[in-house]
C-alpha cells in the first residue's frame, strides 16, 4: 500500500526542482512552469470524490489498478512529447492531466483501506496510517535528489520515470494487497447521498475543520517547496543534485515528524487536537522569517524545517481523525473528499507563490501566518466535539 502514495508523490513533487530548468528548455514562464504541477493537482480535485464513491461501491482494488494504469500513460505522454515534439508544452500538459486522473483513483483509497484491514483496531490503524504518510513523505524527501538527478542525464526522463514508478506499483498490488471481500451490499446511490449528507450534518464542523487543514498544509509545504526551489537557484547557485540535497532537508524533517507521530497518536482524539494546534502555532511563529533569512540558507533551511516539522506532524493525525471516524459505509467517500481539499492546496501553492514572492511575499507570509492562528481557534473550538463511537466505526 504504502508504494501507491510514494509514487504519486514521486510523480509530482519531483517535478519541483527542476522547474527552473523546464522553463529554459521550453522557453516558458514561471507561472507556465508551475501550471506542470497544477495541472495534475486540478485534476485529482474534481475526481477524488468520484474515486472514492466508486471504491465504496466497486471495492479498493478495482479502483486503484485502472488508476495507477493511467499514471503510467499520463507519464508516458508527458515524457515522449518533451522527446520528440518542437513545443510540447500543451502535450505535457495533457499527459500530466491524464496522470492526475490516476492519482485521483489511486492515492486516496489508501485511507479507506487502512481501515478496511484493520477494522476495530484504532493502534493498528494509526501506526498503519502513520506508514502510509511516512511514505508519502519519504516520497517528497526522495524526489528532490532523484528528480534533479535524472534531469542532469535527460530533462525529460523524470516524465518517463513516472511511468516506471506506476508499472512498479500496479505489480505490488497485485501481488501483495488482499482486500477483504465485502460482505454487505452497496448502498443505492441515493441511499448513500443521504447518509453523506447526515454525516455533514452531524460531524460537520469537525470535518470542514479538518478540510481546511488539508488545504492550508499542503498550500504552505508546496508554495515553499517552490519558493525554495527558485532561491536556491537564483540566489545561492546551487543546481541539480546538490540543489535537491537542500531542498530534501526541510522534508526529511517533515518525514521523520509523520512517522513518529503516526506511532504515538493511537486513535488519541485530545492528542490528535493539542498536535494540531501545537503545530499550527509554530507555523504562524516560523513562517514569516522565511523572506528575512532567504540570503542566510542555514537559517532559511531551519525555518523551513520547522514548518516542515509542524505539516508531519499534521498530516498523519488529519489522516486518522478521518479514517477512525467515519462509518465504514462512507469512509471512502469521506476520506477522498478531504483528499480532494489537499490537492486544493497542491495546486494553488506553486501558481500563488509565482505570482506573490517578487513584490507581495511578505505580506502573504504574514497572512498565511494570521490564517494559521485562526484555523488553530477553530480546531480548539470544534475537533473537541469528535466522539468515536465504537459501536458506529465500521
Amino acid at each position: 500500500m504504502a508504494s501507491i502514495p510514494l509514487i504519486m508523490t514521486l510523480g509530482n513533487s519531483m517535478l519541483i526542482p527542476v522547474l527552473p530548468m523546464l522553463e529554459k528548455e521550453l522557453d516558458i514562464s514561471s507561472f507556465q512552469s508551475s501550471m506542470i504541477i497544477t495541472s495534475y493537482s486540478v485534476a485529482s480535485i474534481f475526481l477524488i470524490p468520484i474515486a472514492g464513491y466508486l471504491s465504496d461501491r466497486f471495492g479498493r482494488k478495482m479502483i486503484i489498478l485502472p488508476s495507477l494504469i493511467l499514471a503510467l500513460i499520463g507519464g508516458l505522454i508527458s515524457g515522449f512529447a518533451s522527446w520528440k515534439i518542437d513545443d510540447p508544452y500543451t502535450w505535457i500538459i495533457i499527459g500530466r492531466i491524464i496522470q492526475g486522473v490516476g492519482a485521483a483513483g489511486a492515492t486516496p483509497i489508501i485511507l479507506p483501506l487502512v481501515g478496511d484491514l484493520y477494522q476495530d483496531d484504532d493502534e493498528k490503524t494509526s501506526s498503519c496510517l502513520g506508514i502510509i504518510e511516512t511514505s508519502n513523505t519519504f516520497g517528497k524527501v526522495l524526489s528532490p535528489i532523484l528528480g534533479s538527478l535524472l534531469a542532469a542525464i535527460l530533462w525529460y526522463l523524470p516524465f518517463f520515470s513516472i511511468s516506471i514508478f506506476s508499472l512498479i506499483s500496479i505489480l505490488m498490488v497485485l501481488v501483495f494487497i488482499k482486500v477483504p471481500k465485502k460482505k454487505d451490499k452497496p448502498l443505492a446511490l441515493n441511499i448513500f447521498i443521504q447518509n453523506t449528507k447526515k454525516i455533514f450534518q452531524k460531524e460537520g464542523k469537525w470535518l470542514y475543520t479538518t478540510f481546511v487543514i488539508g488545504i492550508y498544509a499542503m498550500l504552505i509545504l508546496f508554495g515553499l517547496l517552490f519558493y525554495l526551489s527558485d532561491i536556491l537557484e537564483k540566489t545561492h547557485d546551487l543546481h541539480g543534485v546538490k540543489k535537491g540535497l537542500y531542498l530534501a532537508v526541510p522534508l526529511f524533517t517533515l518525514c521523520v515528524s509523520s512517522y513518529i507521530t503516526g506511532k504515538v497518536i493511537k486513535g488519541n482524539i485530545e492528542l490528535m487536537r493539542k498536535i494540531l494546534m501545537v503545530s499550527l502555532g509554530v507555523i504562524a511563529l516560523t513562517i514569516v522569517f522565511v523572506e528575512y533569512q532567504n540570503e542566510k540558507i542555514f537559517l532559511l533551511l531551519t525555518i523551513s524545517s520547522f514548518i516542515g516539522i509542524s505539516i508531519g506532524a499534521m498530516l498523519p493525525t488529519l489522516d486518522a481523525l478521518i479514517t477512525e471516524n467515519v462509518e465504514k459505509e462512507e469512509k471512502g467517500t469521506i476520506s477522498s473528499l478531504y483528499s480532494s481539499s489537499r490537492f486544493i492546496g497542491v495546486a494553488a501553492g506553486p501558481p500563488i507563490m509565482s505570482v506573490v514572492m517578487k513584490n507581495h511575499l511578505l505580506i502573504t507570509l504574514y497572512l498565511s501566518g494570521a490564517l494559521a492562528i485562526i484555523i488553530g481557534i477553530l480546531v480548539f473550538v470544534f475537533v473537541q466535539n469528535v466522539k468515536p463511537k465504537k459501536s458506529t466505526l465500521w
